[in-house]
């Protein structure tokens, strides 16, 4: 969950900040920030509450406490209100960044019990107060075993809280979702038959009768997912041809949306001889009307919760909404699963494509990474994957560079902007920080004037604005007083006021990277990196032409993809959608 940044803060609300900070002994530093995030009137907020500390990220609970107590003294007490509540929205942020969007009330009570409160229950009560944090109470779901006759005792609640932004964002996604899957029929079933199967003559296809059953159902059904592993991503891009077709057919018109500009670029390398055209969810939100019968969603697991949202809102009235997505790659970086949560609360229409005919060895590789299994040896007659061993992250590092400069470009005929360096490395020699340190120096030296970038960098946007979203890459091209123009994969232009929201864009992180898509890939893989099969299996799918892992982790990454899927996500959107 990246928010947008907020403006510069003043400097005399920075002044006084600074001064409140040095009285309870933290650094100055953190002033502009603490403007940044509670507003102009930031230092009577710390000086009343010094706990409020910890609304940065940076900020550790054991650092706020030794600053309250610098200021308060022994009024500074373990169970103080404001340092529960403090605490509370802590924990929530953190857990939101592992994709959590609510944490059951007893893991909150004993995580507070670890840090020195003892009388969690009544503190968490006390949080509720708290216009941030969102309690809910679920009765347990019922099951299917009859009574005796006697009525059984009312079970007691199941008690969650939540961030209230990310908590009333699952409320009203699935609220849309409930909305849309009442959505009437687009077209009989005999008609969407008979559509799918003159677009299918008109392309000299052959679809399976899976294909043309899961098309049959995106009429039919006002909320449907599509699920494509790596070998049927091909049949996922015939699905769109389809689905265009029904809608022009029925003449209520589609809008395709991909959650990044690089993975709408490279839809629309696929669809160049149609007439249709995918653009960024984050453009379609910039839309003020969104006139579409159907709205389809590539990449779906790479959409969040609060996006997710945004989407399902901006959707017609009996739209319908159709996923495409690969249930076996990352979650998406923000908090949330709705794809998972879909099939599981099983409101929504789910059907699963069929392989491709055409599919060829790095799909099937792909697939059996989903599956646990990565053989001994990857030697591929195209060289569609290439896996190349490194001692250590730097040896990795410099691997990364000679196939980025020269081994892709040589042997694919490709530029070196067309290959993209996705790492799962923290940091360190192999990390995004170094790596893009690394590929500025080589492909465009220069000063760094735009928030340490120049004109002709590769950038990847960290923040959220008019057009564009976390995770979209692109090329600096001009920056004047009110902010930077940059081209998007997709070819389009926008403009970035906050230079906070640029980063180097020639190495991303492996969470940045999803839902987006590059004629090359180069895949960095260290023995500190989340090593999981759904990672492995994301970075083989970056690339649409060669994907190239480096990999450092040695037999750890092997061992991962047999026995690590992602950590499960606690979420209550499943649950809300039976609720109805």
């Amino acid at each position: 969950m990246v928010d947008p940044s907020p403006p510069a803060a003043p400097d005399d609300a920075v002044e006084r900040t600074r001064s409140a900070l040095t009285r309870m002994g933290a650094p100055e530093q953190l002033a502009a920030p603490l403007v940044a995030v509670l507003g102009p009137d930031a230092d009577a907020r710390i000086t009343a509450d010094p706990w409020r500390l910890l609304d940065l990220r940076s900020v550790t609970p054991r650092q706020a406490d030794y600053c309250a107590r610098t200021l308060l003294g022994e009024a500074a007490r373990p169970d103080d209100p404001r340092r529960v509540r403090a605490l509370v929205a802590h924990l929530l942020r953190r857990a939101s960044r592992d994709g959590h969007t609510a944490v059951e009330y007893g893991r909150m009570a004993r995580a507070l019990r670890g840090l020195g409160v003892a009388a969690a229950d009544a503190a968490l009560q006390a949080a509720a107060e708290d216009d941030r944090i969102l309690l809910v109470e679920d009765l347990p779901e019922e099951d299917d075993e009859e009574f005796d006759g006697d009525l059984p005792e009312p079970p007691a609640p199941e008690r969650f809280l939540a961030l209230a932004a990310l908590g009333e964002a699952e409320r009203r996604l699935a609220a849309e979702l409930v909305r849309m899957t009442a959505s009437e029929p687009v077209m009989d079933s005999a008609t969407a038959t008979e559509t799918v199967l003159a677009a299918a003559g008109k392309l000299g296809r052959d679809p399976a009768p899976e294909t043309v059953a899961a098309l049959v159902t995106v009429a039919l059904r006002g909320v449907a997912v599509l699920l494509c592993g790596p070998a049927a991503a091909g049949t996922g891009v015939e699905a769109i041809r389809y689905a265009a077709a029904i809608a022009a057919d029925s003449q209520v018109g589609m809008a395709l949306v991909a959650p990044s500009a690089s993975g709408a670029a490279a839809l629309n390398r696929a669809l160049a001889d149609t007439g249709v055209r995918a653009r960024t969810v984050a453009a379609l939100l910039a839309d003020p009307a969104v006139e579409a019968g159907l709205v389809v969603v590539d990449q779906a697991t790479a959409v969040d919760t609060e996006t997710f949202a945004a989407l399902a809102a901006a959707c017609p009235a009996e739209a319908h909404l159709v996923l495409l997505a690969d249930p076996g790659q990352l979650p998406s970086a923000g908090p949330g699963q709705v794809v998972a949560d879909l099939v599981a609360s099983r409101t929504a229409a789910v059907a699963v494509l069929p392989d491709a005919p055409d599919a060829g060895p790095r799909e099937a590789l792909a697939a059996g990474v989903g599956e646990g299994r990565l053989p001994d040896r990857v030697d591929l007659p195209g060289r569609e994957v290439v896996f190349v061993p490194a001692a250590s992250a730097g040896e990795a590092a410099h691997r990364t560079l000679q196939l980025v400069t020269d081994s892709i470009p040589r042997t694919f005929g490709l530029e070196p902007d067309q290959v993209q360096i996705v790492t799962a490395a923290p940091g360190g020699e192999a990390g995004a920080a170094a790596l893009n340190a690394a590929c500025k120096a080589r492909f465009n030296p220069g000063p760094g004037r735009v928030a340490g970038l120049d004109v002709g960098d590769r950038v990847l946007l960290a923040g959220r604005g008019a057009g564009y979203a976390p995770g979209d890459t692109g090329v600096l091209r001009g920056h004047d007083g009110s902010g930077a123009a940059v081209e998007l994969a997709d070819g389009t232009t926008v403009a970035v006021a906050h230079p906070a929201h640029l980063r180097p864009g020639w190495a991303v992180p492996l969470a940045a990277a999803l839902g987006g898509a590059w004629p090359a890939a180069v895949a960095v893989f260290t023995p500190d990196a989340a090593l999981s099969r759904p990672a492995l299996r994301t970075a083989l799918t970056r690339g649409q032409r060669h994907v190239s892992v480096v990999n450092a982790a040695g037999a750890e990454l092997a061992a991962a993809v047999r026995s690590t899927s992602a950590p499960p996500r606690s979420t209550r959107l499943a649950r809300l959608l039976r609720e109805g």
